[in-house]
């Protein structure tokens, strides 16, 4: 499975799987998470969000994408950085790794990440790519001896 970065509006990209930057209550907020909204269809993606109830940092969960250009949208809670002493890094990281192991239950062959956590919650931004950086890393590494 090809890895790209690219620098795009995440409505905007074409995957079987979007990423959420999600709060934890089944609430819009502000940023990629209003735009996933309204790209999905603000009304039916949150009726499907509210089945799901409340996520917990770090955690995961998905619904259809509806309107959106993917199958799926995958609603990860990320963590509000206070000054990386509060296991930040391990809820992010966690982030990328259920997301990436729900993609794989779905049976996704393509996902599409925002940069976790680096708006609201005001995430470093090098560090939240890193933290992408490694999980990816990892999930590739796992894939390959896996075939």
């Amino acid at each position: 499975m090809p890895f790209h970065i690219i620098r795009h509006d995440i409505t905007k990209v074409e995957a079987d799987a979007v990423v959420n930057t999600a709060n934890p209550k089944p609430v819009i907020g502000s940023g990629t998470d209003s735009a996933v909204y309204e790209a999905a269809g603000k009304e039916k993606l949150l009726a499907e969000r509210e089945k799901i109830g409340e996520i917990k940092p770090g955690q995961s969960s998905y619904t259809s994408a509806f309107d959106f250009p993917a199958k799926y949208v995958i609603h990860c809670v990320g963590t509000f950085w206070e000054d990386g002493a509060h296991g930040e890094w391990d809820i992010l990281r966690s982030c990328c790794r259920t997301a990436l192991a729900l993609a794989v239950q779905l049976k996704c062959k393509s996902i599409a990440f925002p940069l976790m956590a680096t708006g609201a919650y005001g995430y470093p931004k090098a560090e939240a790519l890193d933290a992408a950086f490694r999980e990816i890393g990892r999930f590739r590494l796992k894939i390959k001896k896996t075939r």
